[in-house]
């Protein structure tokens, strides 16, 4: 079938498929969309290049030495030679300059480039360098036509595309590409690639056009156009991005009717002023002030608490549902496993105490006869705060009055969990959100900008900060030395093992050696210890967990099911076993279970004596601090956004070029743009947003949107 070029009659060229193109066909077009992703123009014109080459600047061969990366040089072809058979076919070719001679090496796509390349004729050669046996050597290199004394008459920067070997071995790597990409713009006018930012913010802004934009991130004619196009695509998917959330949390803020907590009455008073066992700090009266504000103003509450490890965040949510039962509602809170749950329980009714409030605790374990009349008082309106597990969103489970659904370790749970607590009132409930991991401020800015968000950054007065140290595996011995010493001036102890769900099988076996090791350093009478993990059955679990905090055993052998959930103030000492296995926030999460009395508390990261750099990082970092949200921002910092979608559960991340970690003062001013856009104009209705508004209208469907995060 020959090529053919067809170009749209509609309006969209750029929804044209990508068969039609001329230089693509069925064939090409196939291993396109299977190998990237690519069905239409507008998707290759999308697929952006890593990097530019600059065509002017070709290298001697003698110029490569061991700490050279990638380099450009141009020669003539002096042999070719076929090695080998079957996996081990190799062809081996002699780029000769006035310099030396360079090995070239294709063990893939040998036939099409054989038939590509003529002994004596010279090329022009791209790839990365390296040495076999003290040669100089480039495998699968990109090549073409040189002529010498000249450049190859292409673009001063030459773009560079993510390619697969599949397809370079199919005679479409990244210059065929690049070919493709050109043959594209060529057709393409300024109206195929219409503005979508206001052209107020691009005058001030000094932003590159978006046709233009397109161009110059692909064949920049100089360093500098490329720069100035990148930048305008990154504000784009910036500011894009906060415009959308923006305008959930505008049309939030305008047409979601709440419940409204008009007073705070005797209970929360009462409770105020006789059970609170400690001075509230001023950002746990912020918040609260940001809660009450909340709830009173007629419109829904969806607010995210984030405080760092012990900040307090436990008080601040028993103070709201004070407020709700003040104001006839009831309560719930939500938490992600039936320790945490119980916890919160425990802590929750102890703090009441001498209040007349009914509450009760519901999750999977909950016995028949407890649970028919924890669900019939719910109904009845007899039961003012009921706190439990995932148990609380099933069918069964019918309020009387829900104004206030609190969701703890919010991550943990999917939108559609959540999502059915809104399903158990006539009006939706105020909602309030927290997690104990901080959240950097720029991840905060992309996944939960439809949120508004307290922050609790103080630490009640009293909380010693908790000494962290790095030991490898020759300190052992000193390390059980200094238990055994906390543990004779009656402190209790955690070791920690990882785990890790590809390897349960192996880190169960680690688990139960690390515990007879244990073991021989403190034996019995002497000593008593308690393991948990998650094997175990639910009633053992908590058996074992019980033990521990009510001081019967010295020493807790774990898995992470400990990170959330076990508060024994008693507790000193925090080792961690194979620490290099953990990410920095989780490390803290652990950290944090001790620390919670008066009491000078210690965390040991307990490692192999070899480290790579990025955990060497990590213990360092955990090392020298304490703040969770300074753990948090060197945590993206050093693991980059990865998989951070899962915290929003939406396509809200799928950023192309915009980095979180890399490009912070472009989101900063995306936001700010963004905020003073939708303040303005709501609606986006005026001249200068309607085309904003048209490019929103287009994109729906490719990204999910929720209501709740």
């Amino acid at each position: 079938m020959s090529e053919r070029i067809i170009i749209s009659s509609s309006p969209d060229i750029l929804s044209n498929p990508i068969d039609y193109l001329k230089g693509v066909g069925p064939l090409r077009a196939e291993l396109l969309k299977k190998e990237l992703g690519i069905f239409t123009f507008r998707q290759l014109l999308e697929h952006f290049p890593y990097r530019h080459i600059d065509k002017t600047k070709v290298s001697l061969i003698r110029d490569i030495t061991p700490e050279t990366d990638y380099i450009q040089v141009a020669g003539k072809l002096m042999s070719l030679e076929i090695m080998g058979a079957h996996k081990g076919k190799r062809m081996v070719a002699e780029l000769k300059d006035s310099s030396g001679v360079l090995e070239l090496v294709w063990f893939q796509g040998i036939s099409w480039v054989e038939k590509k390349l003529r002994l004596g004729d010279h090329y022009l050669v791209y790839g990365k360098a390296g040495f076999y046996q003290q040669m100089p050597q480039i495998t699968h290199p990109e090549i073409e036509d040189f002529t010498p004394g000249s450049t190859d008459g292409k673009n001063f920067l030459e773009p560079v595309y993510p390619c697969t070997e599949k397809l370079k071995a199919r005679g479409l790597g990244a210059r065929q590409i690049a070919n493709l990409t050109h043959t594209l713009l060529t057709l393409i006018r300024e109206k195929d690639f219409p503005e979508n930012i206001p052209d107020t913010i691009v005058k001030n802004l000094s932003l590159t056009s978006r046709y233009r934009a397109i161009h110059d991130i692909h064949f920049p004619s100089t360093q500098d156009a490329y720069e100035k196009a990148l930048s305008r695509l990154k504000f784009e998917e910036f500011f894009i991005a906060q415009v959308r959330l923006g305008l959930i949390r505008s049309q939030r803020h305008r047409f979601s009717k709440g419940v409204i907590f008009k007073q705070v009455g005797e209970l929360f008073n009462r409770f105020y002023n006789e059970n609170l066992p400690f001075e509230l700090t001023g950002a746990q009266k912020r918040v609260l002030k940001e809660i009450r504000k909340d709830c009173g103003s007629g419109k829904q509450m969806n607010r995210l608490l984030q405080g760092d490890v012990g900040s307090g965040k436990t008080i601040v949510a028993l103070l709201t549902m004070l407020l709700a039962v003040d104001n006839g509602y009831q309560s719930c809170l939500m938490a992600p496993t039936e320790i945490l749950a119980r916890q919160h329980f425990t802590n929750i009714t102890k703090l009441l105490e001498g209040l007349p409030i009914t509450i009760r605790l519901l999750t999977g374990s909950t016995r028949s006869a407890a649970r028919r009349i924890a669900l019939e008082e719910l109904q009845a309106g007899m039961l003012h705060i009921i706190i439990g597990t995932h148990a609380l969103i099933e069918k069964p489970v019918q309020f009387n009055n829900l104004g206030l659904a609190i969701v703890d370790e919010q991550h943990r749970f999917g939108v559609a969990q959540r999502a059915k607590l809104w399903e158990k009132a006539v009006i939706n409930p105020h909602m309030l959100v927290m997690t104990a991991t901080p959240i950097p401020r720029t991840l905060a800015m992309t996944a939960y900008g439809d949120l508004d968000t307290s922050i609790m950054d103080e630490l009640p007065p009293g909380r010693k900060p908790i000494i962290t140290v790095h030991r490898t595996e020759m300190y052992r011995p000193k390390v059980m030395d200094f238990m055994k010493d906390e543990i004779s001036k009656g402190r209790q102890v955690y070791i920690i093992f990882p785990l890790i769900e590809e390897s349960q099988k192996m880190d169960y076996e680690n688990l139960m050696k690390g515990y007879e090791n244990v073991k021989a350093y403190f034996p019995e009478p002497k000593y008593h210890m308690s393991m948990v993990h998650g094997k175990q059955r639910q009633q053992v679990r908590e058996t074992n967990m019980q033990r521990f905090i009510e001081g019967d055993t010295q020493i807790m052998v774990a898995t992470t099911v400990i990170e959330v959930g076990v508060d024994v103030p008693n507790a000193s000492v925090m080792v961690i076993e194979s620490a290099e296995r953990f990410g920095l926030s989780q490390l803290h999460q652990l950290r944090g279970r001790v620390g919670r009395g008066s009491e000078k508390s210690y965390c040991i990261l307990l490692t192999g004596n070899k480290l790579n750099n990025e955990a060497g990082e990590r213990l360092k970092t955990m090392s020298a601090t304490n703040d969770g949200f300074l753990i948090a921002e060197k945590d993206l910092s050093i693991r980059g956004p990865g998989d951070i979608e899962g915290t929003r559960q939406s396509g809200m991340l799928n950023f192309k070029l915009a980095s979180i970690v890399l490009d912070r003062a472009l989101l900063e001013s995306a936001k700010e743009n963004a905020e003073q856009l939708i303040e303005k104009d709501p609606e986006l209705n005026t001249e200068e947003s309607i085309r904003l508004k048209q490019f929103l209208h287009g994109q729906q469907g490719k990204t999910v949107w929720r209501k709740i995060s």
